[in-house]
């Protein structure tokens, strides 16, 4: 089927297996991605949770930052969870030492938000676009956005802060939808993937 999306999770660190599961179950195709040669060769990637800073250390390690920002830049789809949430934002109230990020979005996050690991937990989230009732949103060191630009939409809050976002090809949650077993937000992204191929 020439309709079905080649769409990347970056395997630097994080959910990478339970996001490439919730991707084949929302029809697409589904690899991982470590190289600036196999990030070409995707039409949208999902850059999961995990650790922020080691993450964009890594990138940078691997040679990916610079591809990664040049093809978001250029309007591949993309998907960021929790870190990844962090990765797209244009600025990091409270970066640790070295941390970049691949920008996408114009949000200003703050990291670890809603507390440490042991503060972990789980919300039905309304999700704007997404049909069929809450979405079940698990929260682990997770961020928040303190605040969007002009043309970044609030499609989620929850107990008053931003918790999913999205601008034009590029969406990002605080939260970690793969590891619910509801593929509804991974199937909103291949939509978007899909819309753009």
């Amino acid at each position: 089927m020439s309709d079905t999306p080649l769409i990347g999770v970056l395997a630097l660190q994080g959910d990478v297996r339970e996001h490439l599961i919730a991707l084949a179950s929302a029809d697409a195709l589904a690899r991982p991605v470590r190289r600036p040669e196999e990030l070409a060769e995707v039409d949208g990637l999902v850059i999961p949770g995990g650790e922020s800073t080691t993450m964009s250390k890594l990138a940078a390690l691997f040679g990916m930052l610079e591809p990664l920002r040049e093809r978001v830049r250029a309007g591949m789809p993309v998907y960021g969870t929790c870190a990844g949430l962090i990765l797209l934002a244009e600025k990091i109230l409270d970066p640790r030492s070295g941390q970049e990020t691949v920008g996408g979005i114009d949000m200003i996050v703050r990291r670890n938000a809603f507390g440490r690991q042991n503060e972990s937990f789980e919300a039905a989230i309304e999700v704007a676009g997404v049909d069929g009732g809450p979405v079940e949103g698990v929260f682990i060191r997770a961020p928040w956005v303190e605040s969007v630009g002009a043309d970044t939409e609030v499609i989620a809050k929850h107990d008053g802060h931003i918790v999913a976002v999205r601008q034009e090809n590029a969406l990002a949650t605080s939260f970690h939808p793969e590891l619910t077993g509801d593929h509804r937000m991974h199937a909103l992204f291949v939509d978007m993937v899909r819309a753009v191929k």
